[in-house]
C-alpha cells in the first residue's frame, strides 16, 4: 500500500529502508551475448571512455523497499524528462579501483570506507538508507563477472563508479519517492600517461569557493564537481593545470583539483610536520587522505597534523625557507606532486621536486604497495577468494 507524503515526512529513510533491504543474496545475473572488444592497450584509453560487458542496478521505492540486485548487460537507462536527479542534482557517486595484483588476483582498496562516504551523501541528499556489506558484495560479484577487464599493463587498473540517483519522475523539490543504486566499471590507465611521477601547478584565486560550513563539500554528490569546471577551465587559460581551493577572509587552503592537500614543512617550533586540512566539512574525506595520515603516523620523526593551514602561512614557510613539499592524494593519481601555485597573480615555486620528493614517493609507494598486494595488508581485500 502507497504512503502519502505527509506519512513519508514521519518516517526516517533507515526505516523505510526495512521494508524490504538491499540483499545480495536476492542478486539475478544476466549474461551478455555480445561481449566487447577488451583494449589492446589500457594506457592509452581516455579516462572513462571504455565500460566493461556488465552494469550493477538496484531499484528502490518509497512503497516497497529495495528490490532485487540485477547485473545485466551494460545498457542506457530509459529516464523520464522529469527525473529528479536532472533537475535538482539528487545525485551521489564514488570512484573506487580494482587491482590485479602481482599475484594475478583482484583486489579492491579499503572499499567498505567508500560504502560509509556513499552511505554518507546519501543521506544529505535524503535518498534510502542500505545496507553497505550487501552492497559492497553485490559490487565484488560485479567486479569478478567483469574481471578479465581488469587491466594486466603496469599501473593500469578498474575503476569503479558506484552511483546512487533520485529516480522520481517529478518537478517537485523534495525527497525522492524512488530512487536507483548502480554500479559502472570502466579500464582506466595511468594518472600521468607518460610514466614518471609528475608535478603539477594550481591556481589559487579566492574568487572562487569550492565549499562552505553546512553545504556539502563533505559529499561526493555530483553538483559539487559541476560548479568546478568553470574554475577548472581558467586556470588551464592561466597556465595551471589544476585548482587550489582557499575558504574564507584567512584564505584556508582546502582541496587541489579534485584531490585531498597535503603540507610538508619544517614548522615555526622546527619539527617536521605533514600537513592536511581537517575534516571539517569543507572536504571530501578522502580514503587515500586517511590512508597516508595512518601510514604517516607511524613514520620517525614527522608530526603529523590535521589542521587549518592558510595561504598566508605557506607563503611565509617558503619565504622562510621551511616549506618543502606539496602533494594531491586522491583515488585517480594516488599522490600527485605540487611544484607552482599562481596566487595574487605572482608564482610561488614549491620545492617539491628539487630534492626528489621523498615524503610524497614514500606515501606513493606504500599505497601502491598495498594496493597492487606487493605488500600484504587488511586494506587490500581479495574480490574472491
Amino acid at each position: 500500500m502507497a504512503l502519502s507524503f505527509r506519512r513519508l515526512n514521519r518516517i526516517s529513510y533507515r526505516r523505510l529502508a526495512a521494508l524490504c533491504p538491499l540483499q545480495y543474496n536476492n542478486i539475478q545475473v544476466k549474461l551478455t551475448e555480445s561481449p566487447g572488444e577488451k583494449p589492446k592497450d589500457t594506457s592509452r584509453v581516455v579516462f572513462g571512455s571504455v565500460f566493461t560487458d556488465h552494469m550493477l542496478e538496484i531499484d528502490w521505492t518509497v512503497e516497497k523497499g529495495w528490490e532485487s540486485p540485477l547485473i545485466s548487460p551494460y545498457h542506457d537507462f530509459p529516464m523520464s524528462p522529469a527525473t529528479s536527479a536532472l533537475h535538482y542534482g539528487i545525485e551521489c557517486f564514488e570512484g573506487m579501483k580494482a587491482y590485479r595484483g602481482v599475484d594475478g588476483k583482484v583486489r579492491l582498496f579499503r572499499p567498505m570506507e567508500n560504502m560509509q562516504r556513499m552511505f554518507n551523501s546519501g543521506q544529505r541528499l535524503c535518498l534510502p538508507a542500505f545496507d553497505k556489506e550487501e552492497f559492497l558484495k553485490c559490487i565484488k560479484r560485479l567486479v569478478h563477472i567483469d574481471a578479465d577487464w581488469v587491466p594486466k599493463e603496469p599501473d593500469c587498473s578498474l575503476y569503479i563508479r558506484p552511483t546512487f540517483i533520485g529516480y522520481q519522475p517529478s518537478l517537485g523539490v523534495g525527497p525522492s519517492k524512488r530512487a536507483l543504486l548502480y554500479c559502472i566499471l570502466s579500464p582506466v590507465g595511468p594518472y600521468f600517461k607518460d610514466g614518471g611521477f609528475k608535478p603539477v601547478s594550481l591556481l589559487a584565486d579566492p574568487r572562487y569557493v569550492r565549499s562552505w560550513p553546512g553545504g556539502m563539500g563533505d559529499c561526493k554528490a555530483g553538483g559539487n564537481y559541476g560548479a568546478t569546471v568553470l574554475t577548472q577551465v581558467e586556470a588551464e587559460r592561466r597556465g595551471c593545470q589544476q585548482v587550489l581551493w582557499l575558504y574564507g577572509d584567512d584564505y584556508k587552503l582546502t582541496e587541489v583539483g579534485t584531490m585531498n592537500m597535503f603540507i610538508y614543512m619544517k614548522n615555526e617550533q622546527g619539527v617536521n610536520e605533514l600537513v592536511t586540512p581537517p575534516l571539517d566539512g569543507l572536504i571530501l574525506p578522502g580514503v587515500t587522505r586517511k590512508s597516508i595520515v595512518e601510514l604517516a603516523q607511524k613514520w620517525e620523526n614527522i608530526q603529523v597534523s590535521e589542521r587549518s593551514i592558510t595561504m598566508q602561512e605557506v607563503v611565509k614557510a617558503l619565504e622562510e625557507g621551511r616549506l618543502m613539499e606539496m602533494f594531491g592524494a586522491g583515488t585517480a593519481c594516488v599522490v600527485c606532486p605540487v611544484d607552482r601555485i599562481l596566487y595574487n597573480e605572482k608564482n610561488y615555486h614549491i620545492p617539491t621536486m628539487d630534492n626528489g620528493a621523498p615524503i610524497a614517493k614514500r606515501a606513493h609507494k606504500e599505497l601502491t604497495s598495498i594496493q597492487w598486494g606487493e605488500t600484504p595488508h587488511e586494506w587490500s581485500v581479495p574480490v574472491s577468494d
